[in-house]
């Protein structure tokens, strides 16, 4: 019997009991459409961490001081979290030496503080971010409005202040222009010089919730934060690399700069301040995303089996109840490779006619939730469907060969006799 034949006997036997071959194509079904779904979702992920590290800057080289809170759950809020910055804007100010750090293109220093920001009987809960004016330039983060801190902003103390997009919506309404407008920030009223273009939201940091304002300013007229020697402390220090083959060189600047300046001296001496790479930051997050995505693999994979040992179940039942026809055939001159590919088909056209409707039901899903959830767009790649494809192949082969063998190895004179 050929193997289009083999096929057709194959349909034609599991049309008999419609409802048995529905119930157990519905483990497939389920397996192939959550494979697609969840490794969609997990390739999604990758893909939004990937372009919020690109939203955060280029080539960017952060500096973190120690003592980090590790429950913080965003850039934000764990620069908010440093009881005291071993950082100063005199770090910075050296970090600027292009004799000394020749592959540092632009340094940003940012001190980070919760505050509140009012205009009339409107306030806003934000970050009030002290910043120089290198910060555009580091971060590729520009004013769509007005202007940003000036040199001269940071050398008076002024009380000026950029808006980020979601501040300025949320404290003026759209027929005021909030520039030259007068708001509170803790009660110290600043003047609006600009308003920030809007930046996408991410794990990293909201930057359209934040208000920026001279460091300077920050730390003598609202939070007062200055070490013992009198300098303004930094939560942060930004800095840009010349090019990307370039941060590890101006990593190793920085590290070399700072341990000089905080009296570092011996190799012993632990370093009171981190310095991560953005490549640092991207292959941690893509790490975490890839034993995300494996891991809704797995999970779906599970689905999958059992959906296969439904397969195999059925098909033992069915080998049994045709015990009798399998003894007629044999009799007539039907060959044992001709049982084992009739019964083989069987448990591969179920696994296929599972895993089509599957593959159907697991697009739809991917589509709809990806509609479903803007922030997040789902990734459905050719290569998802095709392993969903082979994967529901090789269940019905694989759990389809023992009840094949079981069958094609009936004695016919048994199996005639059997009631």
């Amino acid at each position: 019997m050929s193997l289009v034949q083999s096929i057709f006997v194959a349909l034609r036997a599991l049309t008999v009991n419609k409802m048995r071959a529905g119930l157990t194509m519905l483990g497939i079904i389920i397996g192939i459409s959550a494979v697609i779904i969840l490794v969609s979702v997990g390739q999604g992920v990758q893909s939004a961490f990937a372009q919020q590290m690109q939203s955060i800057g280029s080539n960017l080289v952060f500096v973190l001081p120690g003592g980090l809170e590790q429950s913080a759950t965003s850039m934000r809020s764990i620069l908010r979290s440093v009881n005291v910055s071993s950082l100063t804007y005199g770090d910075a100010l050296a970090l600027t030496n292009r004799a000394l750090a020749p592959n540092l293109l632009y340094v940003a220093p940012e001190f980070v503080a919760n505050g509140t920001a009012m205009f009339g009987s409107e306030s806003a809960q934000t970050s009030i971010s002290g910043v120089t004016p290198s910060y555009p330039a580091a971060r590729g983060f520009y004013p769509e409005k007005g202007s940003f801190i000036s040199t001269d902003d940071l050398r008076s103390r002024a009380r000026v202040a950029v808006l980020g997009r979601k501040v300025a919506t949320s404290l003026f309404p759209p027929t005021i222009d909030p520039i030259g407008q007068v708001i509170k920030i803790n009660r110290v009223p600043f003047r609006v010089i600009g308003v920030m273009e809007e930046k996408g939201t991410s794990a990293y940091a909201d930057d359209n919730d934040v208000v920026f304002v001279p460091l300077s300013t920050a730390q003598t007229r609202l939070f007062g934060g200055r070490n013992l020697e009198g300098d303004y402390t930094a939560s942060v220090i930004y800095a840009q690399a010349n090019d990307e083959s370039s941060m590890d060189a101006a990593r190793d600047q920085i590290t070399r700069i700072l341990r000089q300046r905080h009296g570092l001296i011996y190799s012993s001496d632990d370093n009171d301040f981190t310095v991560l790479t953005q490549n640092d930051v991207g292959e941690a997050l893509r790490s975490l995303t890839t034993i995300l995505t494996m891991f809704l693999g797995l999970i779906a994979a599970v689905s999958l089996l059992v959906g296969g040992i439904g397969v195999m179940n059925i098909m033992l039942v069915s080998v049994t109840e045709r015990t009798r026809e399998i003894g007629i055939r044999k009799a007539v001159g039907a060959k044992d490779r001709d049982i084992l590919l009739q019964f083989l088909m069987e448990a591969v056209v179920l696994s296929l006619l599972g895993g089509l409707i599957g593959i159907a039901i697991g697009v739809l899903g991917t589509v709809g939730a990806s509609a479903g959830m803007a922030s997040l767009a789902l990734h459905l790649s050719p290569g998802t469907i095709l392993l969903a494809s082979g994967f529901s192949t090789a269940v019905g082969l694989f759990f389809g060969i023992y009840p094949a063998v079981r069958a094609s190895r009936l004695n016919p004179i048994d199996a005639l006799r059997y009631e």
